[in-house]
């Protein structure tokens, strides 16, 4: 539970930069795309085992990140495009502040922290279950051999 609620802090923090970046640069229209996928690509890095941690691990593969990387990015486009093209057409408007009428999916930083958040708990989620497997196939350490005598 506790690896769930780190992931999907992370993951909304993460997504909520990316998000606030794109908006700040007022990367409208045809960059959502980019946007929300680099969200989930940057998720998929940094979220549950991170990659500085799997190129330190001499018992893992660096690949692992890169396939997190790879399926957040697709993921997020996929998740992005449901919600532009079924939910967009329900006319759900967000208008926070004096910005205008935009739609939810339109507005950045909310809708890459929940995306970032979403893909984030489930990435440390998934990368929590693998942890529980592999402590488990760890044998105990046997006790030293001035112990073993007494």
């Amino acid at each position: 539970m506790v690896k769930l609620l780190l992931g999907l802090i992370k993951g909304l923090v993460i997504g909520g930069a990316i998000g606030y970046g794109a908006f700040a640069l007022e990367l409208d229209g045809g960059f959502n795309w980019l946007t929300y996928g680099l969200i989930g690509a940057f998720v998929g890095l940094l979220v549950g085992k991170p990659l500085w941690a799997l190129i330190l691990d001499k018992e893992a593969t660096v690949w692992v990140g890169v396939l997190k990387a790879v399926f957040g990015f697709g993921v997020a486009c996929g998740i992005y495009a449901l919600v532009a093209k079924v939910w967009g057409s329900f006319d759900f408007r967000f208008s926070p502040l004096a910005d205008g009428v935009r739609r939810f999916h339109d507005w950045q930083p909310l809708f890459g922290a929940t995306l970032g958040a979403v893909y984030g708990g489930f990435v440390e989620l998934d990368d929590s279950l693998d942890d529980s497997k592999s402590a488990k196939a760890k044998p105990k350490a046997a006790l030293p051999a001035a112990r073993k005598g007494k």
